[in-house]
């Protein structure tokens, strides 16, 4: 299974190599929110917000944003395939149904960890100054991550079959999650009902999480419980896709 999974990782890192328009596209809007929308929390009080401190809370959301946003419109390639029957003949291959989406999903994870090195080193001249430990863990972490959400994208794309159907679905469930997290400001400057809102969303955690990291603040309970929600969140997310997919593919 796990050289099953290896060829297809190869043929979908092998395909956005050759056209890695998307890859670029992916960090445009991550990057737009750092260079426009950014330098206006420097002189934001409150929150941890402020100065230079603003951006070890802004760019971890940025990171998230990435990541869901990537991760989650992984989908559209896998409905291209099936339209192309590349699907239909991988499915009557004897290789193991999970090693076809793991596969794919794995190069989403690869695309996504670089696409975050890159926007964290573009953030740097803005006054980014955090713990590079804690961002080597938060990359590894929103990576991990993407694994999950790929591949519930790629079964989603499957199940809806269309591009009109499985764009709105993915806008729907991945804008509220974002939102709730407290993406773009802490969940600290909420009222009362948002913040017990975002409380029920396991990506808070995830965001608190990177965000302490991003402090070196390695004493906050926040990493350890951030680490714990992406692992059983990835975990969840794949076995359920899997599953998926080996039913549909039956």
């Amino acid at each position: 299974m796990l050289t099953e999974t290896w060829v297809i990782y190869d043929r979908q890192i092998r395909s956005n190599i050759r056209n890695p328009v998307w890859v670029f596209f992916g960090l445009t809007q991550p990057i737009l929110y750092l260079v426009l929308f950014g330098p206006l929390l420097t002189n934001v009080s409150g929150g941890g917000l402020g100065g230079d401190e603003s951006w070890l809370i802004f760019v971890p959301g940025l990171l998230l944003q990435l990541t869901i946003f990537g991760a989650g419109f992984a989908g559209f390639g896998i409905i291209q395939e099936l339209r192309e029957g590349v699907v239909e003949r991988q499915r009557v291959t004897p290789a193991h149904r999970s090693a076809l989406i793991l596969g794919r999903a794995l190069s989403n994870t690869v695309t996504i960890g670089v696409q975050a090195v890159i926007l964290v080193l573009v953030a740097i001249p803005f006054g980014l100054r955090p713990s590079w430990w804690g961002v080597v863990v938060s990359v590894v972490m929103v990576s991990v991550l993407s694994l999950g959400l790929a591949a519930a994208s790629y079964a989603m794309g499957l199940i809806l079959k269309d591009e009109d159907s499985f764009a709105p679905f993915v806008q729907g469930v991945s804008l509220p999650l974002l939102l709730l997290s407290g993406v773009f400001l802490p969940m600290t400057l909420a009222p009362a009902w948002l913040e017990k809102m975002s409380q029920a969303n396991p990506l808070t955690y995830v965001l608190d999480g990177t965000r302490s990291l991003f402090a070196g603040d390695w004493g906050a309970r926040a990493i350890s419980v951030g680490i714990v929600c992406t692992v059983v969140v990835t975990v969840a997310l794949t076995w359920w896709s899997a599953r998926r997919f080996q039913r549909l593919s039956s």
